[in-house]
């Protein structure tokens, strides 16, 4: 056997024969030594410069690369590389997290800080992930990755990390963040009174919806009172006002007045109310039952609600939203085929077909926003979170009218041919 064959195998090598191989012009030889752990670090440092791209990629791979050998790979000139480096740095974490040799942290504290400004959103991304629910995390760090302009960097480390305070936070809403970052910030463990009512006030209905839905954050009574008077518009905080809990019972009370019959029917059961106020629920109660009204039309078809709603005029995002939130799936189905005026046949092709393309197009002929379009595809067309299609500049529609109408011709002509 020669000692190229050697170099793809686990055969022992010398200190000169693993220089000599590193060196060799066939650059699957250096790819064989790079991805070894028993080769020197001085070898494995002189390599993380090879003009071999599938080298280099070995090299951040590989865990006994030294750490100085990383920092020249935090800024290699191919995005797959600092990739890879960046997913050896979040399994390397636990020797931050527990301690280690304070030279070989230094270095690893220099990496991270490097590939958390990279211009790649995923290798971002990992860092993000990695971090998020660090104590050990360098707060630089944090603090950087949570001002981040990207969704999917900034909202793991706005939600988790225990190094942000409420100044920063603040700080981080009244900067104008987007809906999903303020959203993350909603879904925090404990958020407190002022960061509560930063939410409240940016009048982001999801952000408040999620910050109603968290039973660890503290509102002020004032300021739930507010959003109860509120909710009879936004039908996306009933459910959560209802299941607060602690409500006033003036709260209560208001919330029996509109809420429908199934909410309503949570709020009786509520363990927490006093006398008048379960006296006057359960009158509110009798009076639907009396008039009617009852359990909120229940049973009643998913089409023919559909059509009451857009009817009415009441069709309309928040109340797809309400419907996506409680599973009424073929609700939404029939809404939006009312909405965007195609058969509900085509609907279902659109979503069957998992196309982030054909769902948003979809959306935008119904005239919903590219926020409740990124939804749509999540939920109804099961198009994984990295492969939808999110908004341009924070709440533009990603895609040009002409391929949106194309994408709808598309589908158009797959109904045609189906019933054909």
């Amino acid at each position: 056997m020669t000692r190229v064959a050697k170099a793809g195998t686990d055969a022992a090598l010398t200190y000169e024969e693993s220089k000599r191989l590193a060196k060799d012009k066939d650059p699957q030889v250096r790819a064989g030594i790079a991805r070894r752990e028993d080769v020197r670090p001085e070898v494995l440092y002189f390599m993380a410069e090879d003009d071999s791209v599938d080298v280099r990629e070995r090299i951040a791979a590989n865990r006994k690369t030294p750490r100085q050998a990383d920092l020249l790979l935090a800024r290699d000139r191919d995005e797959a590389v600092r990739r890879i480096l960046a997913d050896k740095i979040a399994d390397l974490m636990p020797e931050l997290d527990a301690g280690g040799q304070e030279q070989a942290q230094k270095y690893l504290i220099e990496v991270i800080e490097i590939l958390a400004q990279d211009q790649a959103i995923r290798v971002r991304q990992i860092i993000a992930e990695t971090l998020k629910d660090l104590a050990s995390a360098p707060p630089q760090v944090i603090q950087s990755l949570a001002r981040d302009v990207e969704e999917v960097v900034a909202c793991p480390v706005l939600e988790f990390s225990p190094l942000l305070s409420d100044q920063d936070l603040i700080e981080i809403i009244e900067g104008g963040s987007g809906r999903e970052q303020l959203s993350a910030i909603s879904r925090r463990y404990g958020v407190g009174e002022r960061v509560a009512d930063a939410i409240v006030s940016t009048t982001d209905n999801d952000a408040i919806a999620a910050l109603l839905d968290n039973d660890s954050a503290q509102i002020r009574e004032d300021a739930l009172d507010g959003l109860v008077d509120a909710a009879i518009k936004v039908t996306a905080w009933q459910k959560p006002l209802v299941l607060r809990p602690k409500l006033s019972s003036g709260a209560i009370r208001k919330l029996a007045s509109f809420v429908a019959g199934s909410l309503l029917s949570m709020l009786q059961a509520r363990q927490d109310l006093d006398r008048k106020t379960a006296k006057a629920v359960a009158k509110e109660v009798r009076r639907r039952l009396k008039s009617g009204e009852g359990e909120d039309k229940a049973g009643e078809d998913p089409a023919a609600k559909a059509k009451r709603l857009h009817k009415s005029g009441k069709l309309d995002d928040q109340a797809l939203t309400a419907a996506l939130n409680a599973g009424e799936r073929d609700l939404i189905r029939h809404g939006l085929a009312l909405r965007a005026e195609m058969p509900h046949a085509m609907v279902d092709h659109i979503f069957s077909a998992h196309s982030a393309k054909g769902v948003t197009a979809l959306a935008w002929k119904a005239g919903c926003s590219m926020r409740f379009a990124v939804q749509l595809q999540l939920r109804m067309g099961g198009i994984a979170p990295n492969q939808a299609l999110n908004p341009r500049n924070g709440t533009d529609y990603p895609l040009g009218e002409d391929e949106m109408k194309w994408q709808l011709e598309f589908f158009e002509g797959l109904v045609g041919w189906s019933e054909d």
